[in-house]
């Protein structure tokens, strides 16, 4: 592990990092084309023109000690992800430095169900985490086709644990839809911790949330889900996010 736990809630938050590395060719573009928007002044003091992604996971324990994973990463070789992330993953490397192994995850919760947040769920065939249930919002499981449906969701079909919005997925651990970047995008609250998945991809997104990203799904609804949430979070004593592809995985907003 790269990174120290926090606990908050009474709940030990581990992030994960499943790997990192820019994006491929297929995506890859300047900063200011994939956030269409941000003026010359929301860029400053960022020095390097490339982005450099973080693939952060997170395994939340309970003190009772059941474990929730938010999100499984790139995953292997045949991913869907490996034409254009750094595959394979090393979440499964990640979790045994926890003490936790695939079979010990009583709840996986999928952000949503781009290739670099879903992949690690199954190995094509059959879920990576036999004894888990999947959290996933109706509106994704609706939305989502092709090389992720096949090789993520069909696996998936008779471990999963379909929402319809915000739910509780263990007791002080819920989750919101946060519909834009894909239909049924969702974050985790844990006390006054915020596990964002995509909602925020890069930090200019923290200085101004309106700035769209070129990958959202509805830019424009992503946005306003964005700067709802944070005006929102920012209101509260000690809001912190977590965030999926941030450098450091844990963002104080006070």
């Amino acid at each position: 592990m790269h990174h120290e736990p926090i606990t908050v809630a009474d709940v030990e938050v581990i992030p994960l990092c499943d790997g990192s590395g820019p994006m491929g060719p297929s995506l890859r573009r300047p900063l200011p084309e994939l956030f269409p928007g941000a003026a010359p002044e929301d860029w400053a003091g960022t020095p390097d023109p490339e982005w450099v992604l973080h693939f952060h996971c997170y395994l939340l324990r309970d003190r009772r000690g059941r474990t929730v994973l938010v999100d499984t990463g790139i995953g292997g070789l045949d991913s869907p992800a490996a034409s254009w992330a750094p595959v394979p993953g090393s979440l499964t490397g990640e979790l045994a430095a926890a003490g936790v192994a695939p079979a010990d995850i009583d709840v996986v919760v999928l952000t949503h169900l781009h290739s670099d947040h879903a992949s690690g769920a199954t190995d094509g065939v059959a879920p990576a985490f036999p004894g888990a249930r999947y959290v996933l919002q109706r509106a994704e499981v609706d939305w989502v086709t092709g090389p992720v449906r096949d090789y993520v969701l069909t696996p998936l079909a008779d471990h999963l644990d379909v929402v319809d919005g915000d739910a509780e997925v263990l007791p002080g651990i819920r989750v919101r839809h946060t519909p834009g970047h894909t239909p049924g995008h969702q974050v985790v609250r844990v006390g006054p911790l915020t596990l964002t998945g995509d909602l925020i991809l890069h930090p200019v997104q923290l200085r101004n949330p309106r700035i769209t990203y070129r990958y959202d799904t509805d830019p424009t609804q992503a946005a306003a889900t964005r700067a709802t949430l944070l005006d929102e979070l920012r209101g509260s004593p000690g809001a912190t996010v977590a965030t999926a592809h941030f450098p450091i995985p844990f963002t104080p907003l006070s």
